[in-house]
């Protein structure tokens, strides 16, 4: 058993960013979930029953179109309408396992941050409105320096995917 004298504890700040698309909710959805495809769980697990390494395994990722997969989605709608909200707001863990495992090498607490966690919301006006917190802030707290390159890595990629879908990204995801 452990005991206290074991037990970490580490402050780190994150950087939340909201960034409003400039689009209708229901578009930049559509438009987001075809530019990042749900990956099939079922595919995913009869590939490693069947004896898939992990070059077939990362072949999932590296085929998409903007290096991220939906490994889930959570549309939390249905379920702040029945406490009287009117706007929509959509979960999603959103990821590259590659690069995960990149992190995971170095300490496997980053898993806590990936997937990346990805809200998306609809404002008053009805646009939508893309939540992140900046994988560069998340990943630095853990002060090991080839984690952080890959948080600041992971910033580049979500601007870019942003790029492709029509939203200007903020300077710091560029």
């Amino acid at each position: 058993m452990q005991t206290l004298t074991d037990l970490r504890s580490t402050a780190h700040a994150m950087e939340r960013l909201e960034i409003p698309t400039g689009m209708p909710f229901g578009d930049f959805r559509a438009a987001f979930e075809r530019a990042v495809p749900t990956l099939d769980p079922g595919e995913l697990n009869r590939m490693i029953a069947n004896g898939a390494g992990w070059g077939e395994v990362s072949a999932l990722v590296e085929r998409t179109p903007h290096g991220f997969v939906l490994f889930t989605t959570f549309d939390v709608t249905p379920l702040m309408r029945a406490a009287g909200h009117r706007q929509p707001v959509v979960e999603y863990l959103m990821g590259n396992h590659v690069l995960a495992e990149h992190m995971f090498r170095h300490h496997p607490a980053v898993l806590l941050y990936a997937p990346l966690r990805v809200l998306l919301y609809g404002d008053d006006g009805g646009q939508a409105i893309f939540v992140i917190d900046r994988p560069g802030t998340v990943f630095a707290g853990f002060d090991i320096p080839q984690v952080a390159a890959v948080g600041a890595d992971l910033d580049r990629k979500v601007g870019a995917l942003l790029a492709a879908i029509g939203v200007a990204p903020p300077g710091a995801l560029g």
